[in-house]
């Protein structure tokens, strides 16, 4: 895979220069652009071609929401993750309605920070654990959920356990750790469990294993 364009969107001065000499010195990642405004956010992701963009939500003028929603309508290949410091359900659920492909808290270890950038890349939806919780109160169990919960028995054990796994927020990289198996392995694991539950991201298998009782 071709090292990862990356753009950074942060107000705070000290963080952006902190942050994007890290991202910068990171093997794998270019750093092609790190801005304190996401106002021309979809003209920077067609001008600057990033593979990804970290987002922050709480910026003057022109907030992380709608910088995102810019990014998706310029682009709408580019996978965009928010890495704020909030992780109340109402953010968490604005960003995921505007399209947000991951959510990570500031608090996020940089070498987690690293494995997301690469995890999103790679199509899944990283989230922290904290985040992943938040997603039980944006889709509560109703008496009658619109999608019948599917036998759990459509599942192997094996398939229940990193869907378990994957609401709690571990990555392709500890999942892979934790069960004492390869990358590819995960990946598969992964796909059939997008395959049975009938979704096509980390973020609506989570939400759906939640709301239907899998985990």
């Amino acid at each position: 895979m071709s090292p990862t364009r990356l753009i950074l969107y942060e107000d705070n001065g000290g963080l952006r220069a902190s942050l994007g000499q890290f991202l910068a010195g990171a093997p794998g990642l270019v750093l092609v652009g790190a801005f304190e405004s996401c106002a021309q956010a979809g003209a920077d992701a067609c001008r600057l071609l990033p593979d990804v963009v970290l987002m922050d939500i709480d910026m003057p003028g022109c907030s992380g929401i709608e910088g995102l929603r810019l990014v998706k309508a310029a682009a709408p290949a580019t996978s965009v993750v928010i890495l704020t410091v909030f992780d109340d359900s109402e953010r968490v659920f604005d960003a995921i309605c505007a399209g947000a492909d991951g959510y990570l808290l500031k608090k996020t270890p940089p070498a987690r920070l690293l494995e997301a950038i690469a995890e999103v890349r790679a199509g899944g939806a990283p989230l922290t654990p904290a985040v992943a919780r938040q997603v039980l109160r944006l889709f509560p169990r109703p008496g009658a959920p619109a999608h019948p919960p599917r036998p759990a028995s459509d599942l192997s054990p094996r398939e229940l356990e990193i869907l378990g796994l994957l609401v709690e927020g571990y990555s392709y990289k500890m999942l892979a750790d934790k069960c004492s198996i390869s990358l590819d392995t995960v990946r598969s694991h992964i796909k059939k469990i997008y395959e049975k539950l009938h979704v096509r991201s980390a973020t609506a298998a989570v939400s759906r294993a939640l709301r239907d009782g899998l985990a």
